[in-house]
């Protein structure tokens, strides 16, 4: 069995409450009235053959439709989600303008067994969080990449 793995960029800035990290909410019609757990750092599945830090960047311009911040990037290491996938993420600190981001889009057949496609934003919405709020409702998993920022920024 080949495991899935996808990459990511986990943006952060400074902020006099702390540090705030931009999360990105799942698109598409399972995660439409979900909010605990519909959270996720912006991130794709990659092949064996290309570099996980080139795809977090690729996935990122992908997803968000915005390139990807230069800056010193926090290693925050892998995790593996419930469906088995593993998730590689970097930490960089940049600001972002929510109302800028520009989502890529994905393709399904909806409602199920309809034989109707419909198309549906990666991300339908991302949004600033303190670390406590992030980790209430990022994929559980995910929750490891913000006590791993938390430690590098303490």
């Amino acid at each position: 069995m080949t495991v899935r793995r996808s990459a990511g960029l986990l943006l952060f800035r400074r902020t006099a409450d702390g540090p705030q990290v931009l999360l990105g909410h799942m698109g598409g019609p399972f995660f439409a009235r979900k909010d605990a757990g519909a959270w996720t750092v912006p991130k794709g599945e990659y092949e064996p053959d290309e570099p996980a830090w080139e795809a977090a960047r690729r996935e990122f311009r992908e997803e968000l439709g915005l390139e990807p911040p230069d800056g010193e990037a926090i290693a925050l290491g892998e995790v593996r989600q419930t469906n088995g996938k593993l998730v590689t993420a970097w930490a960089v600190e940049a600001d972002l303008d929510p109302a800028a981001v520009v989502p890529g889009t994905f393709t399904m057949e909806w409602p199920p067994r309809s034989g109707r496609l419909r198309e549906f934003p990666e991300l339908d919405r991302v949004a600033w969080f303190g670390l406590e709020q992030a980790r209430a409702v990022i994929v559980t998993a995910q929750a490891a990449f913000l006590d791993r920022l938390a430690e590098h920024s303490a």
